[in-house]
């Protein structure tokens, strides 16, 4: 029984290629289009007239449009009509799953950040990780579209995954447990101490202008004068959002950014109508997760000197997609444009064939070397070109050691914070009561429950070197008493105290405000 062409596929072909041929103009440079989509026609009907064994199809054009998009750039993808609704609700609602945003980049899955408040960050999956087997398969090789069959499913389910890390020369295997994901967008919004404001921003999705603003708002109610945003792994999301974001922050009638195309029509210029708190002292923070709308608002404010950028040079995804459906309810992602910032810099990082050293270039370069190219601030400061956001102050993340990152993994701080504050929960809520503050400030977690961390940590197979162990105590600390503050104030608990100590980025930029606001021109 042979399968037959149907309506929807050979309409879904011709349109694709009419969309083609008649909107990006010419795509196979020289040649006509529609003698490229004959050869197609003919190669797919003499496939499925002549071939060995019965063909589908529908896979066969699907896999000939991931083929293509592929052949472009990292950015161009095809979307299969079932995960479609699935990729969209990522900027809206809220899911169940492990809780990461990943892109698959050649035949790689990868961890482009964790969700904050998810399972994933819970156990230490960072930024740049790539997933190399989920439960007792290989995702080497994975297709984008089956990424949310293999790690969304109902709360409560697991899912083991094996990650591999740069500089680990071992796997690490993690036990996730799935969990419901809220999409909001501002993590928290507190003061950190005296006029200081501080927002967390973890991506842009359709309701963050109105939660960034609700924030400013409650900040500036409580005495705020200065702000700290971090866009610290912020993947990015809708332009519109990025650019309501910006206008917040810049004074009116700046450009925020602009992108230029191949087509005239795809050339846009977003300018700021000036309606924000552009006399707020402003630091930006990011890192290598920071990508697209994150490194458009970072951009704008650095090449207008509104205030400085401190943290790691951001990813580098610069390319401008346009979504266009398809007739059968798919649809694919389409590079159109690139994105520019107010000085001219290119957000992009140069990409190739190698799609691992595209993941790895934005990793590593952080360095102002002499061979990027340098572009001038409104004021004439000096600022790099050539790929991403390079920050005004570099400052590396600490690395953690491959013992913490196993006691991560195989342990889990949220778990045994959990555990024990069923039993110390009601204590340590009669002593602090509401005040996160005087947690942050005075409460030590004692050697013993250390020692109930270790033995916890052994029991799950970790090998303990004394050494090590003893370097890494301090932030082991830290991590436990962020995740006891989180249980009773929520990510602002957790926060607070990363910050006050490990956090050498947040303490950098709390230095930097006089200088921020000498470049602005705030007294």
């Amino acid at each position: 029984m042979k399968k037959r062409f149907s309506f929807v596929t050979v309409s879904g072909v011709f349109l694709l290629a009419l969309f083609l041929g008649v909107q990006i103009n010419n795509v196979i440079s020289g040649e006509n289009i529609f003698e490229q989509l004959n050869k197609f026609k003919d190669v797919l009907s003499l496939t499925e007239k002549y071939y060995v064994d019965e063909i589908d199809t529908q896979k066969l054009v699907e896999a000939a449009i991931h083929g293509m998009l592929g052949n472009l750039d990292p950015h161009s993808v095809y979307i299969p009509a079932k995960e479609l609704p699935k990729i969209n609700e990522d900027f809206q609602g809220s899911f169940e799953g492990i809780g990461v945003e990943y892109d698959v980049l050649g035949d790689t899955l990868i961890v482009v950040a964790p969700v904050a408040g998810g399972p994933s960050e819970a156990l230490g999956i960072l930024s740049g990780d790539k997933i190399v087997r989920i439960d007792d398969s290989s995702s080497v090789g994975i297709k984008r579209e089956d990424v949310p069959k293999k790690l969304r499913g109902p709360k409560g389910t697991h899912v083991k995954v094996a990650i591999a890390r740069a500089g680990e020369k071992d796997l690490i295997d993690f036990d996730i447990t799935r969990d419901k994901i809220p999409l909001y967008s501002v993590d928290v919004s507190y003061m950190v101490k005296d006029d200081i404001g501080y927002v967390s921003v973890n991506r842009f999705a359709s309701t963050t202008h109105d939660e960034f603003v609700t924030a400013l708002q409650k900040l500036k109610g409580q005495g705020m004068k200065r702000l700290i945003v971090d866009l610290r792994n912020n993947p990015g999301g809708y332009l519109e959002q990025a650019y309501k974001l910006a206008d917040e922050l810049l004074p009116k009638g700046r450009k925020v950014v602009y992108t230029k195309g191949r087509r005239p029509e795809f050339n846009e210029e977003y300018t700021s109508a000036g309606g924000g708190d552009s006399d707020v002292s402003l630091i930006v923070l990011i890192n290598h997760g920071s990508a697209s709308a994150s490194e458009i608002v970072s951009g704008a404010v650095q090449d207008w000197d509104r205030g400085l950028i401190v943290g790691e040079t951001s990813f580098g995804k610069g390319l401008v997609q346009r979504q266009i459906d398809l007739p059968d309810k798919s649809a694919f992602r389409l590079t159109i444009a690139r994105y520019y910032t107010p000085s001219g810099r290119l957000i992009q990082r140069p990409y190739g064939k190698d799609i691992e050293d595209y993941v790895k270039e934005g990793l590593a370069k952080d360095e102002k070397d002499s061979t990027r190219p340098v572009f001038k601030t409104s004021g004439g400061r000096p600022v790099f070109g050539g790929g991403g956001i390079t920050p005004d102050y570099i400052i590396k993340s600490e690395k953690a050691s491959t013992q913490y990152v196993q006691i991560q993994s195989k342990v889990g701080f949220r778990n045994f914070a959990l555990r024990y504050m069923d039993e110390h929960g009601k204590g340590i809520h009669a002593d602090y009561g509401k005040d996160v503050k005087r947690f942050v400030g005075d409460f030590t977690v004692k050697d013993e429950v250390v020692r109930q961390f270790e033995s916890e940590a052994k029991k799950h197979g970790v090998a303990i070197d004394p050494a090590q162990w003893a370097k890494d105590e301090p932030v082991i600390k830290a991590r436990l008493k962020g995740e006891f503050a989180r249980s009773i104030w929520g990510n602002e608990g957790l926060w607070r105290v990363w910050q006050k100590g490990d956090d050498a980025q947040f303490q950098k930029a709390l230095t930097l405000f006089p200088e921020a606001e000498k470049i602005a021109g705030i007294r």
